[in-house]
């Protein structure tokens, strides 16, 4: 089944030429199916560039997906048209003002790891957020700044800055092959890394209810369940595209910035040669297990999303 998107959200082209399968409203309201509605909450500057590569992971799987593009209320962005987010995105305030509720939502991270949490403009609204999905959301997946800013509201977990940027490719553990999460998934994997701060195992595993699934010994945790909130927290990037690492340090060096060449990700580590895309069929994995274990368990009346405040196979 496809995803269904605006047929002029750039999206829509873009990966109408993949050739993943996509749909506008016409074609949507014709099929005899309840879509599951996936919110994406970007905090990220270039919101075209993440809204693509979060609609190719969730519109891969065989469901139909409803993906609703949200922003902060107040929050502007310069990197993106303004027409473009006055015609793609609703604030915040406007989707909690209408009582909607969602099967599952992603929030992005944020290019604001230097800041403290609550030195974030804001801060207050997205915390606000966060307890909203406890009534709204059925399964919350938060990414990068993004989960590590949800799991420090919900749990007090502290972010640590580093002495340098973790930036690469990763070979990362895993700790859970049980877990229908990690469906597939080979014994140990590549991630792309691309921060200034960690999460620390031994604070994530001092807090009951919390599972670390993926871990690298170099770069700490990586994919973190958390039952009790129906959430997932994954502090690298799966959903980069390939190109997306050379870009980051393209700019960096352009700009005079110091950074280290990415860890694994050029052949020979050797920025002249094209970059090798190591971690897309374990992106595809997790986001469709995370889509099929949602499809599962989420109530096939949205209004009883958050009803009941159970983990995702409960």
């Amino acid at each position: 089944m496809p995803i269904k998107l605006p047929s002029t959200l750039p999206a829509y082209h873009v990966l109408s030429h993949e050739g993943v399968m996509v749909m506008d409203e016409d074609a949507a309201a014709r099929q005899d199916i309840r879509p599951l509605r996936i919110g994406l909450l970007n905090l990220m500057p270039k919101k075209i560039q993440t809204e693509n590569q979060f609609a190719r992971l969730i519109g891969a799987t065989p469901l139909q997906i409803e993906l609703s593009l949200i922003r902060m209320s107040e929050h502007q962005t310069k990197n993106t048209a303004a027409e473009h987010m006055e015609e793609f995105y609703r604030p915040f305030t406007e989707v909690e003002a209408t009582g909607e509720k969602f099967d599952g939502l992603i929030i992005t991270g944020a290019p604001i790891e230097h800041l403290e949490f609550s030195d974030v403009t804001y801060w207050d609204e997205l915390t606000r957020i966060f307890d909203w999905t406890q009534t709204h959301v059925h399964s919350t997946f938060g990414v990068c700044w993004g989960g590590m800013a949800m799991i420090n509201h919900f749990h007090g977990v502290k972010k640590h800055i580093l002495d340098h940027k973790a930036f690469g490719c990763f070979r990362h553990m895993n700790l859970a092959p049980e877990t229908p999460l990690l469906r597939g998934f080979s014994d140990d994997l590549v991630m792309p890394v691309s921060r200034w701060t960690e999460m620390r195992r031994d604070e994530i595993e001092a807090v009951p209810g919390l599972k670390i699934l993926l871990h690298s010994d170099e770069v700490g945790p990586a994919l973190v369940e958390d039952p009790a909130h129906r959430a997932l927290y994954v502090f690298n990037h799966f959903e980069y595209d390939s190109h997306t690492l050379k870009q980051e340090y393209d700019r960096d060096v352009s700009e005079g910035t110091p950074i280290n060449v990415p860890t694994n990700y050029y052949p020979d580590d050797d920025p002249s040669n094209p970059p090798q895309n190591r971690w897309r069929s374990h992106a595809h994995l997790l986001y469709g297990n995370w889509i099929s274990e949602i499809y599962e368990t989420t109530p096939f009346d949205l209004s009883r999303i958050g009803l009941d405040r159970t983990d995702l196979r409960g």
